[in-house]
């Protein structure tokens, strides 16, 4: 649901993305172009000057629609999407000139990305002194849930009152409303009112699905599409063949640091619980002593890593902060256990815990589990039941948006997490 753009057209069209993108092309692109060919008399350079004004236009193009798509996901302001958007559109189009051996301006191409990026940012910061989401809420059920949350500004409805100030109507569409109120909803709809289903647009904003039932995805049925997963699958492979090559001596030096720094062995398998809940082994560095097997421990604590946990080794820490401690799980997408992207797959014995305590726990494992996912980027590390709980809804909202662009905003926070370590135990 993207809620920024309607935000942004129904406050001033000068701040409709249309508006914005033209802008880019015009300033960014065409208006350095112009100068630079006024400055430069060759035919060569003028030739170069072109190709890297329509390789501006075309990256600017590409950023554009890869920003709309990325900020229109929860919990994404729209700027955190600007850098990423648009340095990963000029990379692309950098790449395919130099493939290609097109002769181009390389100062044209970097001025056109430096201020695109400049121009969006401004445009961000002016649109946010004018922008707040305003919802407008019918009582009744759960649309009251809606309320309290400091991102958006909520307005109780009266039958008597035409919402102008909201930006979207909320209501519990399968509250027993009454005919006038049920009467009132058509006519919103009919004005041209976004109205949604106040649970809907809970998990939009929150990026978390209520684990009160089971909810069919936007394809009408539980689980993802057998042919998204089959692409995915292909993907995952595809990407991790040349990932587990270039990163080899990488892995190898990673393994005999391991080694150095405490006894025992460099890599750690342990078998979980995967697709279709069946049991596979996972593989990665290790990062705790080796235990003592004499000594008597409690089976469900010994495999919860704790806060501070005495077990983990020096090395073992900085491992689990930057999560490279997960990179030998290549291994597992290359045998097909595994996806770099889904829920994290865990352990028989705490699996068998979780299920007995929270509903419909096993449905995670109706997508392939992955080396990241949704949870981990905006929750990180969890142990007990009620953080597994909040866990659970983040796996359920993957599951449920299951989509490229949901895969390639977890990449992004991803990394941001490796260079933070947020979440990590």
């Amino acid at each position: 649901m993207v809620f920024s753009n309607f935000r942004l057209r129904s406050s001033s069209p000068w701040l409709s993305i249309w508006w914005i993108y033209a802008g880019a092309i015009l300033v960014c692109v065409g208006l350095p172009y112009i100068v630079m060919v006024l400055l430069n008399r060759t035919v060569s350079q003028a030739e170069e000057l072109t190709n890297s004004a329509i390789a501006g236009a075309v990256a600017v193009t590409f950023g554009a629609w890869l920003y709309r798509n990325v900020t229109s996901l929860p919990g994404v302001r729209s700027h955190a999407g600007i850098l990423p958007s648009f340095a990963l559109s000029f990379a692309t189009v950098a790449l395919v000139i130099l493939l290609w051996r097109i002769g181009y301006s390389r100062s044209l191409f970097f001025i056109c990305m430096f201020l695109t990026m400049i121009w969006h940012y401004i445009f961000y910061f002016v649109a946010q002194k004018r922008i707040r989401l305003t919802i407008g809420i019918v009582e009744g059920g759960r649309a009251a849930e809606l309320e309290g949350n400091v991102r958006y500004d909520v307005r109780r409805l009266s039958l008597e009152e035409d919402p102008i100030d909201c930006h979207v109507i909320a209501a519990d569409l399968r509250f027993d409303h009454s005919p006038a109120w049920e009467a009132r909803l058509a006519d919103y709809v009919l004005k041209g009112y976004p109205v949604y289903h106040c649970k809907d647009l809970l998990e939009s904003l929150s990026g978390r699905t209520d684990l009160e039932h089971m909810s069919e995805n936007t394809f009408g049925k539980l689980g993802p599409i057998p042919a998204f997963q089959v692409i995915k699958s292909i993907v995952d492979r595809l990407m991790a063949l040349p990932a587990f090559i270039i990163l080899f001596p990488f892995l190898v030096i990673i393994g005999v640091a391991i080694r150095l720094d405490s006894a025992g062995p460099a890599l750690f398998w342990q078998r979980r619980i995967g697709y279709r809940g069946k049991e596979f082994e996972v593989v990665k560095f290790r990062t705790m002593r080796v235990r003592n097997h004499d000594v008597v421990f409690d089976e469900r604590r010994d495999l919860i890593t704790q806060e501070d946990d005495e077990r983990i080794t020096k090395l073992g820490r900085f491992l689990r902060r930057s999560r490279i401690d997960e990179l030998p799980q290549i291994y597992n997408i290359l045998a097909g256990q595994m996806s770099w992207i889904g829920p994290r797959p865990e352990v028989r014995a705490l699996s068998e815990w979780y299920e007995k305590e929270l509903p419909f726990y096993r449905y995670r494992h109706v997508v392939v589990p992955g080396i990241t996912g949704w949870a981990q980027v905006n929750q990180g590390h969890v142990a007990e039941i009620e953080q597994v709980r909040e866990k659970l809804q983040f796996d359920f909202y993957y599951i449920r948006n299951f989509s490229f662009w949901l895969d390639l905003l977890i990449i992004l926070r991803t990394i941001r997490t490796m260079l933070t370590g947020f979440g990590s135990r």
